[in-house]
């Protein structure tokens, strides 16, 4: 991930207590213009085409020409990613997911629309079903994704790539889980700070959406994001996204180098695995089992644990969820199903 969040004329950090308890000053930016056009009148238009240049020096977007699918909600993250799609000469189909929660809905689906076609871009609606209700968030979550198509572009920021980071800390996530989202084209806009596509939607004349869900105190997201990340910030005496997306990187480059490492323990062999390092053989078993059919995610620490039991000759089975088990014979760990069926793999052959 690139270094300076902050670089260019848009560049504005989350305003942190000084050391004599003041704030930092603000900057300002060019009042939209709401005369018709792409950018606004003539004499805007170069400071709007300025601004786009200067994030997408940030962004990591394929070549242009390519065709991307791009999930555009309304919100100002969203439609600095239409915006900065078209200017990388992308050819984009701008979808939105109405998930019918509150009534106005359909009004920001219209508004999407209207961005999409002045950027030049397709545009699709999606209504799925979904009630409120416990699990409100990851469930939404699920029913967008599975609306969207495979490889959609999003446009999560640096600002969320810190909340991500964070919450999987509070999850007790390994290194993996601590890497964040893996920069790249379907995340092309994870070195742009917040402020800066709420600038960049200002500049070029867009009014976002503002999603009330996103200051509901009964997801957590929102708490990491209006209350730890603040006391983090007064507490370093300086903003801490930049902090933590650098570290998320630097563990991600570590992660991956071991996972190159794990990709060579024979996970089929109960001696190999126990031979291995123990974190090796941990990523072994999480690699296996993520991509398996027992779980739909990759296991807890504690279910690899129970695993890596069975390699080392101190259990003889061990429970993985949903009825799925790991049994030991002749030396050989077995990935078993609920029926006992055809369907019983052996440990490697998920692999």
């Amino acid at each position: 991930m690139a270094s300076g969040f902050c670089d260019g004329p848009l560049g504005s950090e989350r305003s942190v207590p000084s050391q004599n308890g003041g704030s930092p000053a603000g900057r300002s930016f060019p009042e939209a213009s709401s005369r018709p056009g792409r950018f606004g009148d003539s004499g805007k238009v170069a400071r709007s085409a300025g601004a786009v240049e200067a994030l997408l020096a940030k962004c990591v977007f394929p070549p242009a020409g390519t065709a991307v699918t791009c999930a555009v909600s309304g919100g100002a993250d969203s439609l600095a990613l239409l915006v900065l799609a078209g200017a990388a000469g992308l050819d984009v189909t701008a979808v939105h997911v109405d998930h019918g929660l509150r009534s106005g809905s359909a009004t920001e689906a219209d508004i999407v629309q209207g961005a999409a076609d002045r950027f030049g871009a397709t545009f699709r609606s999606v209504a799925v079903e979904l009630a409120d209700g416990p699990n409100l968030e990851a469930r939404a979550r699920t029913a967008r994704y599975s609306a969207l198509p495979a490889g959609v572009c999003t446009g999560h920021t640096a600002d969320d790539q810190a909340e991500t980071v964070l919450l999987n800390l509070l999850r007790g996530a390994g290194s993996t889980g601590l890497a964040g989202m893996r920069p790249g084209p379907r995340r092309p806009l994870l070195a742009v700070r917040r402020a800066e596509t709420v600038a960049l939607c200002a500049a070029v004349g867009l009014n976002p959406v503002q999603d009330p869900s996103n200051a509901d105190p009964r997801f957590r997201r929102n708490r990491v994001r209006h209350e730890l990340l603040p006391l983090l910030d007064d507490l370093a005496g300086r903003d801490v996204v930049p902090v933590l997306c650098r570290q998320a990187d630097l563990l991600r480059d570590e992660a991956d180098l071991l996972g190159v490492l794990a990709a060579e323990v024979d996970v089929r062999d109960a001696g190999s695995l126990r031979d291995a390092p123990v974190a090796l053989a941990r990523l072994a078993v999480r690699a296996w089992m993520g991509s398996g059919p027992a779980t739909e995610h990759p296991p807890d620490a504690a279910t690899v644990e129970r695993v890596l039991a069975v390699a080392r000759l101190e259990a003889g089975a061990a429970d993985v969820g949903a009825g799925w088990r790991v049994t030991r014979s002749a030396g050989v760990l077995r990935l078993e199903g609920p029926a006992r069926s055809d369907s019983d793999l052996a440990l490697g052959d998920a692999n």
